[in-house]
């Protein structure tokens, strides 16, 4: 019997990582985090000013999923998180070393017009080009697959849970 993954979903704001995160958990049947829910009061209210966060900021935040993820060992899970930069997912590995990733990727246009249209969200659409010029993709080392997030969520969420199943 396969051991249950545990699953950091990361891309940019507004590829969907709090949609589509749930579909694929509910598909694995393993519960689903926010990651957004375990940011500190401090960098949401940055962010909602439109202060992208430096990675001082982000360490406690990542140091918080990582303990949800290595709680979640051996159980499965799916937790959101950008983990744009590959600082940041090294330091989610040291948490949990099976952590895998789900990069959610998409056409800059696309995601621009998904969170223009998105209502009560922290993260602005002008944050967007902070994420992008943070953006590392997944190294060919890093265990991990990267899904287009084109078409609906749910196609999405098919094809990531397809892609993760042929990881193990």
């Amino acid at each position: 019997m396969r051991t249950p993954l545990v699953v950091a979903v990361m891309g940019v704001s507004g590829t969907g990582k709090s949609t589509v995160g749930p579909l694929v958990a509910d598909r694995l049947g393993v519960p689903f985090a926010e990651g957004d829910d375990l940011h500190p009061p401090a960098n949401v209210a940055k962010m909602t000013a439109g202060v992208p966060l430096e990675d001082a900021d982000r360490w406690p935040w990542l140091d918080a999923i990582g303990r949800w993820a290595r709680g979640r060992a051996g159980l499965g899970g799916v937790v959101s998180s950008s983990a744009l930069k590959r600082s940041y997912r090294d330091r989610l590995r040291e948490a949990h070393p099976e952590l895998v990733f789900l990069h959610l990727t998409g056409d800059r246009a696309l995601i621009e017009g998904r969170m223009a249209a998105r209502r009560g969200h922290f993260m602005p659409a002008a944050l967007l080009d902070s994420q992008y010029a943070a953006l590392q993709p997944l190294g060919e080392d890093e265990a991990g697959v990267a899904v287009d997030v084109s078409g609906t969520p749910e196609e999405t969420a098919n094809r990531a849970v397809a892609a993760l199943r042929a990881l193990t």
